[in-house]
């Protein structure tokens, strides 16, 4: 049995992938598991025991265009896989399903071109994005599959070096996301930071890619700033070592779910529990503002607030998150 998942989307999506991923390797145990996503997709699924093979798709450089498309298309109908399973709804991952000519080609009934399956899975919007993917195996169904990501020894060398000489509780602060309404103000983060700096048990370290360099957020020396610094699955080791994580709506929720013991506060803006993209974690919590008639205003937030007071972001305020956290570090003694 060979069985293809194809998923390009954003890195969130494909860690919250990997509970599927899991459940195939159970539903079909001597399988050949093949993953096909992007070169940033690829670098946080490493390591995976469950994947057999991960085929790195480079839609906006070396497979641009139909004719990427097309010639990676061919190789995997070289392949021949039995089933292919799609979870991205975009037309061009249904045409690349459609491609391989695996006789049996899984989506979802609302994705774009979803008449290239030969079997279409309801899409609940009811249901975590986790319970979603689940549903493309009909197999025990109540069980819960957990969200894995496997740091490995360069990763944990990484991390020890980072750490050395700090037995200190960790708070990690990631204050970053794609979109601007997702993004609870830079100046509410400072003000957390600075109040967490002034703990003699704790030690902040700050994480993001390079875009979140630009963000003005000084740090005391005994801080540590990550951001532009590490790769995927070496941020999966620094946030697996703290005790909080403090998060907008962004990948760092889905990444920290992997790991039980992190406390993940998560900030909701534009966004809700409701689009299904929430903490897998139980351990972790969603902060909000209640009862705001204009959320959510979109599933992915967007660069400026359409009702103009960004009420969403601006009323959560910086001490009831600092005390959420601060009680996480109490609990820790």
């Amino acid at each position: 049995m060979r069985i293809l998942i194809i998923h390009t989307a954003f890195i969130g999506d494909i860690v919250l992938s990997t509970p599927l991923i899991k459940k195939l390797k159970d539903a079909y145990p001597k399988a050949e598991l093949t993953y096909l996503t992007t070169p940033v997709g690829a670098s946080i699924l490493r390591n995976n025991p469950h994947i057999s093979h991960i085929i790195e798709y480079d839609k906006r450089g070396e497979h641009k265009g139909l004719v990427g498309l097309w010639a990676i298309g061919k190789k995997l109908r070289i392949e021949a896989y039995n089933i292919v399973i799609t979870p991205h709804r975009y037309f061009r991952s249904s045409f690349l399903t459609w491609l391989t000519g695996a006789p049996v080609r899984k989506g979802y009934d609302n994705a774009a071109g979803k008449f290239f399956y030969t079997e279409k899975i309801h899409y609940d919007k009811n249901k975590h994005e986790v319970e979603k993917l689940l549903s493309f195996v009909k197999k025990d169904e109540k069980k819960r599959y957990e969200i894995e990501v496997f740091p490995g020894t360069f990763e944990k060398e990484r991390a020890d070096e980072i750490f050395k000489n700090i037995n200190k509780k960790i708070v990690v602060i990631a204050p970053g996301s794609k979109w601007f309404t997702k993004r609870w103000p830079t100046e509410y983060f400072r003000e957390v930071i600075k109040k967490l700096e002034k703990r003699e048990d704790t030690v902040v370290v700050v994480v993001g890619g390079k875009e979140e360099r630009l963000l003005n957020i000084p740090l005391a020396e005994k801080s540590i700033d990550l951001r532009g610094m590490t790769t995927l699955l070496e941020l999966a080791e620094v946030i697996k070592r703290a005790a909080v994580i403090l998060t907008n709506d962004s990948s760092p929720i889905h990444i920290a779910s992997a790991f039980s013991n992190v406390r993940i506060i998560a900030i909701f803006g534009p966004t809700t529990k409701d689009l299904g993209f929430f903490p897998w974690s139980k351990n972790s919590e969603v902060l909000q503002v209640e009862d705001l008639e204009c959320r959510p205003c979109s599933l992915h937030g967007g660069d400026s607030c359409p009702k103009k007071h960004f009420k969403c972001m601006v009323d959560i305020k910086p001490e009831v998150v600092l005390e959420r956290i601060e009680n996480v570090l109490e609990k820790e003694k």
